[in-house]
């Protein structure tokens, strides 16, 4: 027991163990879903990349300092973002939430049921990653 909470103590190392005991499980993922998930995360990370390139204010602003708050917060003049980049970031968002339901929503999911439904949710968002092992052999080690 964890002192004082009641809760049983989980060391990290048994903690850790769970999740790659999760996270081993394998699942055969239609190629289809594989695809939209992986068109996905390209896209998050387009639009990430995008929006951090982006002044912070859409529309042109004078920037300001508040010390007011619980922390300062300082701003630049924000020359807002152009037709162009407003249509960039509207056409990524739309595609993103279009995969975000097709993936959601996919057929595969009803072939799952409760904790199984979840872990595979899960793994398919790592699906994408090359396991520790496989990365090593195309390393040579």
């Amino acid at each position: 027991m964890n002192p004082g909470s009641g809760l049983p103590y989980n060391p990290p190392h048994r903690i850790e163990q769970a999740y790659h005991w999760t996270v081993a499980e394998t699942y055969d993922f239609p190629s289809d879903l594989l695809a939209g998930q992986e068109e996905l995360h390209q896209v998050r990370a387009e639009l990430s990349a995008l929006l951090k390139r982006l002044p912070w204010s859409v529309e042109p602003l004078d920037g300001f300092s508040d010390d007011n708050g619980w922390r300062k917060v300082e701003r630049p003049a924000s020359p807002g973002w152009t037709e162009d980049e407003q249509a960039e970031v509207e056409k990524l968002r739309r595609r993103e939430h279009e995969l975000a339901v097709f993936i959601s929503t996919h057929r595969y999911w009803s072939e799952l049921t409760g904790a199984d439904r979840m872990r595979a949710r899960s793994a398919l968002k790592h699906a994408h990653e090359k396991p520790a092992e496989d990365a090593a052999k195309e390393d040579g080690k």
